[in-house]
């Protein structure tokens, strides 16, 4: 019976990357987490060893991949909001793209050829059509957007180049918890409807701004398609699997293919919790498109990818979970 592989997941502390390590820990995987816990939680590391640090360190990447031979490499380190982006672009090509290199560098040096990197719907800009399939064009609005395109572009040439394989998984809304309420989001701040909706029914806070009610859409409000954070970290598993076995490399996009608006998201949750949330509505904010729906076929196709939690009440029901738990522990005790 071979040994299992060993994966180094980058960002594994984090909202998605924490889900990623428990997964691949129970799926027998060798897992070392690298994280410097600037945003992510060290008791959301379930799986293997935590390495605290950073990825543009040269020192700690060469003792990590001399320690033990890596098969491959998950990288969910990038900055993600979107609004802090076009503030302060300097920051996010720094860590989102330069220090990328400086990982797949790393990596390079020692042999490493398989890399699972943490894309975005953001790479399309405003949607030419919907649902987005990978053939839509790649026009970045934010610094965000483009610092996770450039990525892409940097692993198609290291591809080339250098027989460095990876597999950019381009999520739309990624949202929910671990089933069990091990797991879930804890940004901070916090910018993710379904938390935000989830925090204002709990009490943790007074209410929930909605952007724009006069959208061309059912119900006026947005619709963006949520995936599940469980199916996204099987997604990367499945991508795994396919580098792992000889496969190319390839971008795929996750979503459920469907949408909800951020009206339906309010009131799934109002019906699971029964709490009221109270609600201020504000203009639209620039560059909010309309929809933004998913075309994931390819993935289904590729990868064999089916998403097992792609109903919003599912998903709502097990953010709240989670919201619970984070409500009872910030509790003042009497």
């Amino acid at each position: 019976m071979s040994a299992p592989p060993t994966v180094l997941v980058v960002g594994g502390a984090g909202y998605i990357g924490s889900h990623m390590v428990w997964l691949l820990g129970q799926r027998g995987v060798n897992v070392v987490t690298l994280d410097d816990l600037s945003s992510g939680h060290a008791d959301a590391v379930t799986s293997g060893r935590l390495e605290r640090g950073d990825m543009a360190d040269r020192a700690l990447l060469d003792r990590i991949f001399s320690s033990q031979p890596v098969d491959a490499v998950m990288h969910f380190a990038s900055f993600i909001q979107v609004g802090e982006s076009v503030e302060q672009p300097a920051r996010y090509y720094r860590n989102n793209v330069l220090r990328t290199l400086d990982l797949l560098d790393a990596m390079r040096a020692h042999g490493v050829k398989h890399f699972i990197f943490s894309s975005t719907a953001a790479v399309f800009g405003e949607p030419a059509y919907t649902p987005i399939d990978e053939r839509h064009p790649q026009q970045p609005i934010n610094p965000y957007g483009r610092t996770k395109w450039m990525v892409e572009q940097v692993l198609a040439d290291y591809d080339r180049a250098y027989g460095l394989r990876s597999v950019c998984l381009r999520y739309f809304n990624a949202a929910g918890a671990h089933p069990d309420g091990l797991l879930g989001e804890r940004h901070d701040p916090e910018t993710h409807l379904i938390p935000l909706v989830l925090q204002a029914a709990s009490g943790r806070r007074a209410g929930i701004k909605v952007f724009g009610q006069d959208y061309d859409t059912p119900d006026g409000t947005c619709i963006r398609d949520y995936i599940h954070v469980m199916d996204l970290a099987e997604a990367h598993w499945l991508a795994l699997q396919r580098l792992l076995q000889g496969g190319a490399s390839g971008v795929f996009n996750l979503g459920n293919g469907g949408g909800y608006s951020v009206q339906q998201v309010i009131d799934v949750a109002r019906a699971h919790t029964g709490r009221e949330i109270a609600l201020e509505y504000a203009p639209r904010r620039p560059g909010d498109p309309a929809r933004l729906v998913a075309d994931a076929t390819l993935a289904r196709q590729e990868l064999g990818w089916v998403p097992q939690y792609p109903d919003l009440a599912t998903l709502v029901a097990h953010a709240w979970r989670w919201e619970q738990r984070c409500a009872s522990a910030s509790a003042p005790r009497t």
